[in-house]
C-alpha cells in the first residue's frame, strides 16, 4: 500500500474512532437521562442491559483507539481487536435476537468486514507497526 493510501486509511480509522466516541457518549447520556441531546439514539427493541453494553463498547473503542494512537501504546491494535470481537458479538446478538429491519443482515456483514479490514490493517500495515513500535 502506498504511503498516501496508508495515511488516508489511518485518518479514516481516527475519524471512525472520533465518531464512535461521540456517538457512544451521546448514547450513554440518553440512556442515563432519557433525554436525547441531539437525536434519539436508543433502539427500543434492545433490552436495557443490551443497550447499556452497546454504548459502553462503542465508547470504549473510540477512547481506546484515540488514546492508544495519541500515546503510541504498543497494545492498541490488540486492544482494538478484542473490542471488535466484543462489538461483533454484540452486533450478532442484536441482529439475530432483537432487530427487525430488512437490512439488518447486510449491516451485520458490513460491520464484520469493516472490523476485519481495520484489524488486518492495524496488524499488517508497516505504518501502524512502526507507529505502535512493533517493527
Amino acid at each position: 500500500m502506498s504511503a498516501i493510501a496508508s495515511q488516508a486509511v489511518t485518518y479514516a480509522i481516527i475519524a471512525l474512532a472520533v465518531f464512535m466516541l461521540g456517538w457512544g457518549v451521546l448514547g450513554m447520556l440518553e440512556y442515563a437521562t432519557g433525554a436525547a441531546p441531539v437525536m434519539a439514539l436508543q433502539n427500543p427493541t434492545f433490552p436495557p442491559g443490551t443497550q447499556f453494553l452497546h454504548w459502553v463498547l462503542i465508547t470504549t473503542f473510540g477512547a481506546v483507539f484515540l488514546i492508544g494512537y495519541a500515546t503510541r501504546w504498543p497494545f492498541t491494535p490488540f486492544a482494538v481487536i478484542v473490542l471488535f470481537t466484543m462489538l461483533a458479538t454484540m452486533c450478532f446478538i442484536q441482529t439475530f435476537d432483537f432487530m427487525t429491519n430488512s437490512y439488518r443482515f447486510a449491516a451485520f456483514a458490513f460491520e464484520c468486514v469493516l472490523y476485519l479490514a481495520i484489524a488486518t490493517y492495524l496488524l499488517r500495515s508497516e505504518r501502524m507497526r512502526s507507529w505502535f513500535g512493533q517493527v
